[in-house]
């Protein structure tokens, strides 16, 4: 099992610890949720049937543990929001700024894609990055996802309006130039 261990982490982990990154958007959060995965992954290996690659599989769990973390940071954000009488407070507790960017991405317009897809649904983030950032196919992000290769098509165009609307959005209002 050691052996098998280290041949994923060492094929798959920086991929694996990418997609997590663009999706949580934090580099210590994403470094714990791909801890996270590899313990799935050692726990549910001998369960791995091998109707998938196993780069698709371990995609899949990825994708699971980082939709888990969101739900449970909604679950708890929910939690604490009920607990309190916020009353007129609450809306002048919202922190409306983004959260400061913790990669240095290189190129322009690279940021302007970054920020736009704060404006995707979940599926359609998790659509893009698969298809554009790790360079998937449609299939394998349709396995990933456990989705059709057309549900897969459809969110990713749903996606790519809804990501160049913002684009666009954004360029109108001069904010591309912030970080």
């Amino acid at each position: 099992m050691k052996a098998v261990f280290e041949r994923l982490y060492d094929h798959y982990h920086r991929d694996v610890f990418q997609f997590i990154l663009y999706m949580v958007k934090n580099r210590d959060l994403a470094e714990d949720l791909v801890q996270d995965v590899y313990i799935k992954v050692m726990k549910s290996y001998d369960s791995f049937n091998g109707k998938s690659s196993e780069k698709t599989w371990l995609f899949s769990i990825a994708r699971h543990v980082t939709i888990d973390h969101f739900r449970k940071q909604k679950r708890t954000r929910e939690r604490i929001m009920e607990f309190f009488d916020w009353g007129e407070q609450g809306e002048r507790l919202k922190d409306n700024e983004p959260l400061p960017e913790e990669i240095t991405i290189q190129k322009e317009e690279m940021k302007k894609v970054y920020r736009g897809l704060d404006y995707c649904t979940v599926n359609q983030k998790s659509v893009i990055i698969l298809r554009f950032i790790q360079s998937m196919s449609i299939e394998e992000t349709a396995a990933i996802l456990g989705w059709s290769e057309s549900k897969v098509k459809t969110t990713q165009h749903r996606g790519m309006k809804a990501l160049k609307e913002q684009l666009e959005k954004l360029e109108e209002e001069g904010i591309e130039h912030e970080a």
